[in-house]
């Protein structure tokens, strides 16, 4: 796939949702930090519905300390793996106030070393809430930069470091969230919807349909 091929897909997909954000409810950068903990393995439906409950009780490092790990479990039971995100939660409150002043951190290396934040975490922290251009490679991401050509590769941090490179400037804010929305809903896993699809001539995928959802 060539310079302009990429351009003209995210033109595309620019023109199609011209103002992407993520999915997951939230109104400060510590509330998103806790929505993707809670997200991994979990839908961001499941999450917003944990979270519309937890974060009217408690939405602060300390808030969420005063809860304790029982009390935030209480909350969050209802999402897959919620004992080990429990204890991530409560580890992290405690590092943000006793290293941070209770904020999220704006540096990579900070919010890695956060229990249960890893690299793709970091990335929709510093994307989303601070508006850097990092790329958060998901199996969605995945499979759409393989499947379309437009950053193949064999690994997580291969794809992300093409996506990174190759994306044009002018959309590499929001190309993250451009793409994750595409694959969700559009280049699906199972079956992908080409025929409804805006990029359906511009991809490199083989084995197109004329399938365009129900």
């Amino acid at each position: 796939m060539n310079r302009e091929r990429r351009a003209g897909i995210f033109r595309r997909l620019a023109a199609e949702n011209p103002a992407p954000t993520t999915e997951l409810n939230y109104t400060t950068p510590f509330e998103l930090l806790v929505a993707v903990i809670l997200s991994a393995q979990a839908t961001d439906r499941g999450v917003n519905r944990a979270t519309a409950q937890l974060f009217p009780a408690a939405n602060t490092p300390q808030a969420i300390l005063t809860l304790g790990e029982e009390g935030l479990k209480g909350y969050i039971n209802s999402i897959g793996l919620y004992n080990a995100k429990a204890r991530n939660i409560i580890a992290t409150c405690r590092i943000l106030i006793e290293e941070h002043g209770g904020e999220v951190p704006r540096e990579r290396r900070a919010l890695e070393a956060l229990p249960g934040v890893g690299r793709k975490t970091a990335n929709v922290i510093l994307n989303t809430a601070f508006g850097e251009p990092t790329i958060a490679v998901d199996t969605h991401i995945f499979r759409v930069a393989n499947r379309t050509g437009l950053a193949p590769g064999r690994t997580v941090r291969e794809v992300e470091d093409r996506l990174t490179r190759w994306t044009p400037k002018s959309f590499l804010r929001d190309a993250h969230h451009w793409l994750i929305l595409h694959g969700r809903y559009v280049c699906t896993a199972r079956r992908p919807r080409c025929g409804a699809c805006v990029i359906h001539d511009l991809c490199e995928f083989d084995d197109k349909t004329d399938y365009a959802g129900e």
